[in-house]
């Protein structure tokens, strides 16, 4: 049997001539700006050419481009690898190349038997996973390519997710542990807070990842925190800020060991806001020590959770699930896929 998994992400850019397009892509797409069509073109151009000089300084740091590919890259062929023959292992971003058009034409000439989506993000949202299912189902629907195909909304407690995590968090506890007894934040992208209210799942995942995490080290009530960064424009967000933690971790001296819950690749809000910027801030503040977590990566439990996801996915045929093989979200969560799938 001919297997393509399709891994989706967000895509960012390679070179500074890519950031004002790929912001104009991220900001066309209703997901991110709920308004109507011909607001959201306006806006998306809007939008692109204000933020552009800045995204641009961000991503000279990183020689000119993201490595956020090339680290997918390295997750796709270690779990092509696990999957053994008869396996390709496909990339399809969201808003910056390769997308899913581009993508969805190589799967359509490989000519697989069966295909799984499945995105690299493990707590589903419909900012995210979602928008990336339904890109997905557009493109495929025109160009015709119709075969059997299995989607993972969602992984918040894979245990070879929360098992990576573990051993590399408490790696960087041991770290930090000659200033005192740290705390660890678990730093996750933001939304704003009334997309939760919508109904999105995510906030509630990254909260059962961060608990899963935190049962597995030990940690008492007190000893870890889920926050949020990458907060921008005039709406109100979800929180507590990962900046407000760090500052609320210098007030009370502890160390802190910052781990991004969300985010299983190294790129700009990783080497960036939290190498750089967040590390600068806790030294400002006086916080006694400071470690970041690095992403997962292609850790070897982390590809061997992943390898386990797309077996079971393909063991129970059903057109879309979780990594627990039935819906985990309360009720109130109505974004969530599977919700959808069963009205």
């Amino acid at each position: 049997m001919k297997l393509a998994v399709v891994l989706f992400n967000l895509g960012a850019p390679d070179r500074p001539q890519s950031v004002r397009p790929f912001l104009r892509n991220m900001f066309s797409d209703p997901a991110i700006l709920s308004v109507p069509a011909v607001v959201r073109f306006f806006l998306a151009r809007l939008i692109s050419g204000l933020r552009a000089g800045k995204t641009i300084g961000i991503y000279e740091k990183l020689g000119g481009g993201s490595p956020l590919l090339a680290n997918t890259r390295l997750q796709a062929a270690a779990l092509e690898k696990a999957l053994g023959l008869e396996t390709r292992v496909f990339i399809a971003m969201r808003y910056w190349h390769p997308m899913s058009a581009e993508t969805a034409d190589a799967v359509k000439e490989f000519d697989p038997d069966e295909v799984v989506l499945l995105p690299l993000y493990p707590q589903f949202s419909g900012t995210t996973s979602g928008s990336s299912f339904k890109a997905w189902a557009r493109t495929t629907a025109k160009i015709g390519f119709v075969k059997p195909s299995y989607a993972v909304c969602c992984y918040p407690r894979l245990e070879g997710w929360l098992a990576a995590q573990v051993e590399l968090v408490a790696e960087a506890m041991r770290d930090v542990a000659f200033a005192g007894k740290p705390r660890v934040l678990f730093s996750a992208h933001g939304l704003p807070e009334k997309v939760i209210k919508g109904g999105d799942p995510y906030q509630w995942q990254i909260e059962r990842t961060s608990e899963g995490i935190a049962n597995r080290l030990g940690l008492a009530a007190g000893d870890w925190v889920v926050c949020y960064q990458s907060r921008v424009g005039p709406l109100k967000w979800i929180g507590p800020s990962t900046e407000e933690e760090i500052r609320r971790a210098a007030q009370d001296r502890v160390p802190i060991v910052v781990a991004p819950i969300a985010f299983v690749s190294e790129h700009s809000e990783t080497l960036v806001e939290l190498d750089e910027e967040y590390r600068h801030l806790a030294k400002v503040v006086g916080v006694p020590a400071f470690a970041r977590v690095p992403a997962v990566a292609a850790h070897e439990k982390f590809i061997a959770g992943l390898t386990s996801l797309v077996r079971d996915t393909l063991k129970g045929a059903t057109p879309i699930g979780s990594s627990e093989g039935v819906r985990i979200c309360p009720a109130d969560k109505s974004v969530c896929p599977l919700a959808q799938a069963a009205s």
